[in-house]
């Protein structure tokens, strides 16, 4: 009785693994799909994200504020308070006005892109080094990709944070569903291996095949 309660409690947590590997499947499936459709519109995804990203600038001052004050008595009570005003400030801009956040952000980027692929560029031809042919080619890229962007603004903020936010699900969806699929596999794999050693430790063979008459 004792070896059957041993053998059944680890093929319960498996199969409680697979499924949280399998709602893992799923969360990556809507992830997938959501930056699909946020391809498709980039503009209602740059939106989406603007709006996400100031509730998050706006609940993170507000939570951070909450924690200034229980912690008033410290030497970091002001520079707590100044940062979640600022967090909040800055969600109630964002939330405000989220077209004039995307070019504000979409500008960031482009500069970001510009200075990122000019010290790469300048990095692989100072450097020389091992990497050099894919540096150089990682600095170019980052250099147009800023200039193009720059080229189109503030035009292109309808569609560059949207872009990217929707690249960002669906890639974080793939890996996702690789995560469970790989997850659910060798979860039935080490299954499988306790319900043979089960099967081995009480001594039962395994069914014999029948012989066929000749």
């Amino acid at each position: 009785m004792a070896e059957s309660t041993g053998t059944t409690k680890p093929q319960g947590e498996a199969a409680r693994l697979s499924r949280g590997f399998g709602w893992l499947a799923v969360l990556g499936v809507i992830l997938v799909v959501a930056g699909l459709v946020g391809l498709v519109y980039t503009g209602v995804a740059t939106l989406t994200s603007m709006v996400l990203f100031g509730w998050l600038l706006l609940i993170g001052g507000v939570v951070g504020l909450l924690h200034a004050v229980q912690a008033r008595h410290t030497n970091f009570f002001w520079l707590g308070v100044v940062v979640a005003a600022l967090n909040i400030a800055a969600g109630v801009v964002v939330l405000r006005t989220p077209e004039a956040a995307a070019e504000a952000l979409t500008m960031f980027a482009a500069l970001l892109f510009l200075t990122g692929g000019l010290f790469r560029l300048v990095g692989s031809l100072v450097v020389r080094g091992p990497q050099f042919g894919w540096t150089l080619v990682q600095g170019a890229f980052g250099l147009l990709l800023g200039a193009l962007v720059l080229a189109t603004w503030p035009s292109s903020s309808q569609y560059v944070i949207g872009t990217f936010f929707s690249l960002s699900l669906l890639f974080d969806g793939l890996g996702l569903i690789a995560t469970g699929y790989g997850g659910r596999r060798i979860v039935g794999m080490v299954s499988d291996r306790l319900a043979t050693e089960g099967a081995e430790g009480t001594g039962k063979a395994p069914a014999a095949k029948p012989v066929q008459p000749e």
